[in-house]
């Protein structure tokens, strides 16, 4: 009996070692739908040719990206051709229109003797490349070139194709302002995740981040603020010192174009009706009152001062949106619609006799006006709107896309009306919350978000019908930075929870598995060392300064 109970622990130890070696060998995420482990390697000549089949742009594009990544890790760099596939060792990408996989779905196959990537869409051999490179040694994201290194890729036939067609990472920089150059880098890092959205959140009451020639107004005073909240919100202090900062509209051409490059669409947030103190602080005639002085603040929250639903405001916004659509190429802009007091309206004469004259009951109904004349405008030019879940109060504008964030509920009841839906819920996917102790953490918002619980999210619950699942279109990590001052702490709270989220996005729910996915991470975090990404638990993060709590000092 002691014998049999001793081999029935060793056939299980072996089975967890095979596994575990198994998820060594092909750390993929997010996890591919098929993979077909095989005996050998694929080793890297030292005349590597990466063909193309075609002379399409976009595909010479990925095969750029490609040889630049092997050239710097390898310090020899693949030269690239078009044509047929050749009889010689080498990588070949073909683009092939029968694919069945997507858009976005790829075929990777690895053999001693060739590696070919297989896609109906460029997209798709871009994705099919990130797997490749993962399957490399994790020494292929050095920015630098790496002696001594046996560059060989394992034999295998992955079959592989995304799960929701929105899969997104958002970014506040309105609370703090962060330089292009790791704005670049967070794209890079959303690309590297096979995610395909960035969210761009530009506006907001702390600052006005992007450039609008007919209203300069918006940067020359919406930009700036006189101090900043420091430490918790509850403490009320202030550092009372200057803060501004704000993106060309040549940096936002140079932001859009790398991201192109990366299959990643980036899609711009306007905040209105609420959140625009920094519009209202160099345009006040578009609030309550046009003698009223409100200066852009440093305080965090939710402010009284809103937009006024005037003929002028709807010019002023119809005006930004034209420029910021001559920037962004995006299907999606994104309008905010959250967060927005009553109680100037509540007062207001104006308003009042606007819901009389339009038949609205309510000032939530007042505000569906406001969205439904952005929606309206929006839809003229061919694009469509999100908005967050307060959108549905008064009534959903027709043809509006809803991002869930209040929990779920917002998500479904658009899904169940027929409009599309993001899920965003803050339990799961806002990564400004803590993610440990509190006493051993710099400041974050409050909350606790494990990394382990993202990976939990389901984003389509079995409580909608199979028509009404087709409208949960995706899911997003938001991160808002009212205490994240610099690009390290944005790395810190982001990362790894940001890749649980990947995978939740990309891989099927009965493929998911949080076990295999912590033996793949602890190889991807190899990777996310040598891109010098600052996540929680890496072992660079006492290089840099976060805020501290008081009590954690003592």
């Amino acid at each position: 009996m002691r014998f049999s109970l001793l081999l029935l622990l060793v056939a299980l130890f072996s089975v967890q070692l095979s596994c575990a070696q198994s998820s060594a060998r092909y750390a993929i995420i997010p996890k591919p739908t098929h993979l077909r482990e095989q005996t050998g390697t694929f080793a890297l000549p030292a005349n590597l040719t990466i063909t193309v089949s075609e002379t399409d742009a976009q595909m010479h594009q990925v095969a750029e990206l490609l040889a630049e990544q092997l050239g710097t890790a390898t310090g020899r760099r693949p030269s690239i051709a078009t044509g047929k596939r050749s009889a010689k060792q080498g990588i070949f990408f073909d683009l092939n229109k029968k694919n069945k996989l997507g858009a976005e779905g790829y075929e990777l196959r690895v053999t001693p003797k060739q590696i070919t990537i297989t896609a109906s869409e460029p997209q798709g051999l871009f994705y099919g490349m990130q797997s490749l490179l993962q399957l490399m040694p994790v020494e292929v994201f050095s920015p630098t070139p790496v002696a001594g290194v046996t560059w060989a890729v394992p034999c295998c036939t992955i079959e592989d194709q995304p799960r929701f067609a929105y899969r997104g990472m958002h970014l506040d920089v309105s609370r703090h302002f962060f330089p292009v150059a790791f704005v670049k880098k967070y794209i890079d890092l959303i690309a590297l995740h096979k995610q395909n959205t960035f969210h761009w959140h530009l506006t907001d009451d702390q600052g006005w981040r992007i450039e609008i020639k007919k209203y300069p107004l918006l940067t020359q005073i919406g930009s700036k603020r006189d101090h900043t909240m420091i430490g918790r919100y509850a403490d009320n202090k202030f550092d009372d010192k200057p803060y501004g900062g704000f993106y060309t509209q040549d940096e936002i051409r140079d932001v859009v174009a790398y991201a192109q490059k990366r299959f990643v669409t980036v899609v711009p947030e306007i905040e209105m009706p609420g959140h625009v103190v920094s519009v209202l602080a160099g345009y006040p005639a578009l609030g309550s009152n046009p003698d009223k002085i409100v200066p852009v603040t440093g305080k965090w929250g939710v402010f009284e001062d809103v937009l006024f639903p005037r003929e002028q405001t709807f010019q002023f916004e119809e005006d930004v949106l034209t420029e910021v659509m001559d920037l962004f190429p995006s299907k999606y802009i994104h309008i905010g619609g959250d967060e927005c007091p009553k109680v100037q309206w509540k007062e207001s004469r104006f308003c009042q006799d606007l819901m009389r004259k339009e038949g609205l009951k309510d000032e939530h109904e007042l505000q569906s006006y406001f969205i439904r004349r952005i929606d309206k405008f929006i839809t003229s030019k061919g694009r469509r709107m999100i908005g967050w879940d307060e959108i549905l109060e008064g009534g959903l504008s027709p043809n509006a896309t809803v991002m869930s964030w209040r929990g779920t509920e917002g998500g479904l009841a658009a899904a169940r009306q027929n409009h599309d839906a993001i899920m965003t819920p803050g339990e799961f996917c806002y990564l400004d919350h803590y993610q440990a102790d509190p006493k051993t953490q710099p400041i974050a918002i409050g909350g606790f978000l494990t990394t382990e619980k993202s990976y939990s999210y389901e984003p389509t619950p079995d409580s909608l019908t199979a028509a009404q699942a087709k409208h949960i279109i995706g899911v997003q990590g938001n991160v808002w930075t009212e205490y994240m001052l610099t690009p390290e702490y944005v790395e810190y709270m982001v990362f790894p929870r940001a890749t649980a989220l990947a995978e939740v996005g990309w891989t099927s729910k009965k493929d998911k598995n949080y076990a295999d996915f912590n033996r793949r991470l602890d190889v991807h975090k190899k990777r996310l060392d040598l891109l010098n990404v600052n996540y929680f638990g890496a072992p660079i993060n006492d290089k840099f300064t976060y805020q501290w709590p008081v009590e954690a000092k003592k």
